[in-house]
């Protein structure tokens, strides 16, 4: 357990020890001994304390050409970290403002680049909050807005595909809160081991069972994913038509969205390549680019074509000759198949010439490796605003101005435009085991406002709540726990 910093939280209740906790809505009743519900907060001897350490995030600078972290002893300095702006207070492990009315529980000032700087870091209740989940497939998932399901409860529901990528948005406070305390519960605990990086497995109605995890392969119904695609049909035409130039006569890029044909393309156009009088089918938009060849599935480019042939509307005899050396390929080169007319001018598998199958494997060379993507989003609401300052609108209005910092454990934040404070970060840049819960139910994430000190003083700040950095170290350092910083995370300077 770690020390008695988050003390001044609770109550006491009779004589028994019991405390209560105050730190969420849920006010549990806490034995000595024992920790609430969420097992974040605990009673010792008495005492609410939390029983996660607060989480300081240290890096390396160079100075005088040489690299010099900052450890233990490396000043006039007993603790655990030496007391230097290269040490970054992170919000996990720290407590939270609830029930609104107090400050922050850590305010940390110090400098950074000769200035002076406050940190205000809290662990924010969100039951408004959601993920969204990028799944790099061209496979399939489900028909959009299908429901996502955890053990039949609904999280959330498949929406727009992306270039390439199908997109989840799941949590939000309707499942979180609006629906039935099953699916309350379910929605927070699928949403908190994906935001610790964990796997989830989660079906859409309609459509595939899918094994979800930030930074993983996604496994699409047993089978995991290996390629991202390299683009649409048009686009790899566009791509790969100079070096299918003289190979082939003719190439059909199989896509779900739009599918490719090389002599009507514009790219082929420009290389001379003759008219080859095969047709495919679906709706044709522009020169070489057709809509709805087939239906989605998990065929060739996310289609539900298994047979690639079948694609062929019609072979004109006028314009097409026997010999014709014709390729299909999906958009990751996983599928291909080649082909060429006989007398009767229909098309025959035929062993792939090596300069045409290098081809193919360019495609490959050119798709990234498929990856599930997990984006934390939230809106900072009264608890956390209050925590910072006596007038919330006036952070609001300067975090929109981006002169305040906000990270998520140390990590970039995305603000989107408009009112409030929304943001979106990527878990896999947030320390690991930095969320939590609470059985409202609702996530905890770590949230940290950094800005100028003198900012934060005309902001109306909890400035008699701050205290320097050095302080910190001293009070609570030797039961922090050190985290070296992640170097793909812009130092939050203000």
């Amino acid at each position: 357990m770690s020390t008695d910093r988050t003390a001044l939280f609770g109550a006491r209740e009779g004589n028994e020890g019991i405390v209560r906790c105050d730190a969420c809505p849920v006010l549990c009743r806490i034995r000595p001994g024992r920790s609430g519900a969420c097992s974040r907060y605990a009673n010792q001897d008495g005492a609410l304390i939390r029983t996660d350490p607060l989480v300081l995030m240290q890096r390396t600078v160079e100075t005088g050409g040489e690299t010099v972290p900052f450890l233990e002893g490396s000043e006039d300095w007993a603790g655990g970290l030496a007391p230097r702006e290269e040490i970054f207070v992170s919000a996990i492990g720290a407590g939270t403002t609830y029930p609104d009315y107090k400050p922050a529980p850590f305010i940390v000032g110090s400098r950074h680049a000769g200035v002076d700087t406050v940190t205000v870091v809290t662990e924010g209740i969100f039951s408004y909050c959601g993920l969204k989940v990028k799944i790099d497939t061209d496979r399939h998932l489900g028909p959009e807005t299908a429901a996502v399901r955890v053990d039949g409860e609904q999280i959330g529901h498949v929406t727009t595909a992306e270039y390439g990528s199908q997109m989840l948005s799941l949590g939000g406070v309707r499942h979180l809160t609006g629906g039935s305390k099953r699916e309350g519960n379910v929605t927070c605990a699928a949403m908190l081991t994906l935001c610790n990086k964990g796997a989830v497995e989660v079906s859409i109605d309609g459509g595939a069972k899918l094994v979800l995890q930030a930074g993983q392969a996604p496994i699409v119904d047993g089978v995991p994913e290996r390629r991202m695609r390299v683009g649409c049909g048009s686009a790899a035409i566009g791509i790969f038509a100079q070096q299918w130039h003289g190979h082939v006569d003719e190439v059909i890029v199989v896509d779900d969205h739009i599918t490719g044909v090389l002599s009507e393309h514009q790219a082929g156009k420009c290389l001379d390549v003759p008219p080859s009088g095969i047709r495919v089918r679906g709706r044709r938009s522009t020169p070489g680019r057709y809509f709805q060849v087939a239906h989605p599935g998990n065929g060739w480019g996310g289609t539900d074509i298994k047979d690639p042939l079948a694609v062929i509307e019609s072979i004109d005899p006028k314009t097409a000759w026997p010999g014709l050396r014709l390729l299909l390929t999906s958009t990751t080169g996983e599928d291909h198949l080649y082909v060429e007319l006989d007398e009767a001018l229909r098309p025959v598998p035929v062993p792939i010439p090596s300069a045409v199958l290098k081809t193919v494997e360019r495609i490959g060379e050119n798709c990234e490796p498929a990856m599930t993507s997990v984006l934390f989003m939230a809106g900072a609401g009264g608890s956390l605003r209050a925590g910072v300052t006596e007038n919330p609108v006036l952070l609001t209005r300067e975090v929109q101005r981006s002169l305040v910092r906000v990270t998520i454990g140390g990590a970039p934040c995305t603000l989107w435009p408009g009112g409030g404070i929304t943001v979106m970060a990527d878990v896999l840049r947030v320390p690991d085991g930095a969320f939590g819960y609470v059985p409202t139910p609702a996530l905890v994430a770590p949230i940290e406002f950094t800005l100028r000190a003198d900012l934060y003083a005309r902001l109306g700040g909890h400035v008699d709540h701050a205290v320097p950095l050095e302080q910190l170290l001293a009070d609570h350092g030797d039961a922090a726990r050190q985290e070296a910083w992640m170097e793909v995370n812009p130092w939050p300077a203000p």
